[in-house]
């Protein structure tokens, strides 16, 4: 199954200081669309600042891609101008859905990229947008974006066609991974299927840590 989107902007950002009610972050969240041809590698695209590495970046989650129809809904629902780069992502694509699959590709030109895991808001978020329930807000609207390692690299720019190639392997979808984060309870056989998904490290390590909870719980 393959199905045709458009990347409408590609966003870098450098090292900021942000802050709103007394909370200060030195942070590469606030970024801007960029002209011409941008090298998206294995690291990310080139050119733009991640600045908390144990939290954001790394192989796993080197690329934040997020729609605008998603940021349609945002405008509709809030009254809020929103522009790419906004929520701090590095593609904005026309068309992404927010359920794919964990293991699921898109097809920018020569670059691959596979989804591994959620966005999850934080407080440089919150200080980001100036409202400190922001992250409640963003979690209610089950619109996180997704995040992709990079395993094929090369040039993108504005206006390429983006296409989406389905991974019938993998049934674990980046919005039950959204609700996992927040969920109290866990079953021992979800868990395990998450567990055979291409996650990102950093999900991996939540999901193996809140098995072996529940396996001690049950001892």
């Amino acid at each position: 199954m393959l199905e045709k989107m458009h990347l409408e902007s590609i966003n870098v950002g450098q090292v900021e200081t942000i802050s709103h009610k007394q909370k200060w972050f030195t942070t590469g969240i606030c970024k801007h669309p960029i002209e011409g041809v941008a090298l998206i590698e294995e690291a990310g695209v080139r050119g733009d600042s991640i600045v908390n590495t144990e939290h954001h970046g790394g192989a796993d989650q080197a690329v934040y891609a997020y729609s605008t129809d998603d940021y349609d809904w945002w405008t509709a629902e809030t009254g809020r101008d929103v522009t790419p780069g906004l929520f701090g992502e590095n593609l904005t694509v026309r068309g992404l859905p927010c359920d794919m699959n964990v293991g699921d590709r898109l097809l920018i030109g020569e670059v691959v990229l596979e989804a591994t895991a959620p966005r999850i808001p934080c407080s440089t978020f919150a200080t980001r947008m100036h409202e400190s329930e922001f992250g409640m807000a963003f979690r209610e609207a089950e619109r996180p974006g997704i995040y992709f390692r990079v395993l094929n690299s090369g040039e993108v720019s504005a206006g390429n066609t983006v296409t989406h190639i389905v991974n019938d392997s993998s049934d674990v979808s980046i919005l039950e991974l959204f609700r996992f984060n927040y969920a109290l309870k866990h079953d021992r056989d979800t868990l395990l299927r998450f567990l055979e998904a291409p996650l990102a490290i950093r999900f991996r390590t939540k999901v193996e840590a809140r098995l072996e909870s529940l396996q001690q719980n049950s001892d």
